[in-house]
């Protein structure tokens, strides 16, 4: 692709939209490990509150889609996204306050929550924007390559965010850690300043977001069913590994991310080759396999292994099933459609941190990534389920033919029509 932009002028937007989004991104990969571990071991809160903090900006982030989505419609992918930039500055400042007041812990806990409902809305409107912005600088036949991309900025912000964050937060605090995440997305601003921005569509009107949630339900679904192992990771890994005196707490989300980059890096093609459902279906199945490696792994290292397939599995659902999306819908209304289509992923995130912190609390950390694996198992199934009726209805219907009709004649022979 790299070597594309140098011919294409859109290739090089696309690619200069994903460095921005690498930048911007590791506003909110920084935070993922130690806004848990600040809320539990310096506000002294239970697991359950972590798990709020964390899934909070997801939650946010679910029920701003739709208005991002249609803002993108309406406005034009570069607004929303320029918006969203803005909001991740404002959300990083509050979690920044929070630092200051640990003194104080329900007060800073509150000021924490706003933070990250913010950076949810951010994180709503920037996702949107870029994904709108990118697949229609690409044709429809690309649009899973060009997703895929935008999962390696994403996601390698994840992994080289955790680490940086936790190396931050052990030198200056939490609130140096994330004063030096705040500005990370003013260079994302600057980046995309002087783009051209896409046609807005405002004349046209496009589907509501819960109609785009009922055409696109089963494929949301796998998606959200998909991420509830990344949120595991993202929430739990670190306080996993200290729970059992593990070294190397701060590589989860290093080794989920590189797992995660090198598929998207080496196959982000195939849902454009192959097809969507084929990709999901072998994807899902290493999902399954990697959360199950960390619940029972015995030491960090097989934990760390089971992380990397995970990152494996997941890299290529959302650009897959993304494809479809792209294809059911007119270039006008992909705001909404794709907003609602993340909207799936982004209620795994939100809920798998609360739910997750209450079973953590009665199981131990290692049953989390046992629900993990069940629901790659079950958007396995789901797939597999899809996969058979695609086929089932490409498949060619063999024609019956009646026989001719015979009429009696006078003189008792008979007539065929």
């Amino acid at each position: 692709m790299a070597f594309e932009a140098i011919r294409d002028p859109a290739q090089g937007r696309i690619l200069l939209l994903t460095a921005t989004l690498f930048v911007s991104y590791l506003c909110v990969a920084m935070p993922l490990p130690i806004v848990p571990v600040y809320v539990t071991e310096r506000l002294g809160l239970g697991n359950a509150w972590a798990g709020l903090a964390v899934g909070s900006a997801f939650f946010s982030t679910i029920l701003t889609r739709g208005y991002a989505g249609g803002l993108a419609d309406r406005l034009g992918a570069k607004v929303a996204l320029k918006r969203g930039l803005i909001l991740y500055v404002a959300g990083a400042a509050a979690s920044w306050l929070t630092g200051l007041l640990f003194d104080a812990p329900l007060m800073a806990f509150a000021v924490l929550l706003t933070g990250r409902l913010v950076l949810g809305l951010g994180e709503s409107l920037v996702g949107v924007g870029v994904v709108v912005w990118g697949v229609n600088l690409a044709s429809p036949a690309r649009s899973a390559r060009v997703l895929a991309w935008i999962g390696v900025a994403i996601y390698g912000a994840l992994a080289v965010g955790g680490p940086i964050g936790l190396v931050l937060f052990e030198r200056f605090g939490f609130a140096g850690a994330t004063a030096i995440s705040a500005v990370l997305p003013c260079l994302g601003l600057l980046a995309i300043w002087p783009m051209a921005g896409i046609a807005a569509q405002p004349e046209v009107e496009g589907p509501s977001f819960w109609s785009a949630i009922g055409k696109i339900g089963w494929q949301g679904s796998i998606v959200g069913l998909q991420g509830v192992g990344f949120a595991a990771i993202g929430a739990f890994f670190v306080l996993y590994f200290l729970d059992q005196n593990w070294r190397y707490a701060g590589l989860g989300l290093t080794a989920f991310g590189g797992g995660f980059v090198l598929v998207r890096l080496l196959f982000g093609h195939l849902p454009d080759r192959i097809g969507a459902l084929p990709v999901a279906i072998g994807s899902l199945a290493i999902e399954t396999v990697g959360q199950a490696l960390i619940w029972i792994a015995p030491g960090p290292v097989l934990a760390l292994v089971g992380a990397f397939f995970s990152g494996l599995g997941c890299s290529m659902v959302f650009p897959a099933m993304g494809r479809e999306i792209v294809r059911l819908v007119a270039p006008q209304q992909r705001g909404t459609a794709l907003g609602g289509f993340t909207a799936f992923q982004d209620l795994a995130y939100g809920l798998t941190g609360p739910l997750a912190g209450l079973l953590a609390d009665r199981a131990g950390y290692g049953s989390v990534f046992l629900v993990g694996s069940v629901a790659a198992a079950a958007a396995f199934l789901i797939a597999l389920r899809l996969r058979w009726v695609q086929a089932r209805s490409a498949a060619p219907r063999e024609i019956q033919v009646e026989p001719p009709r015979s009429k009696e004649i006078p003189g008792g022979r008979p007539r065929l029509y």
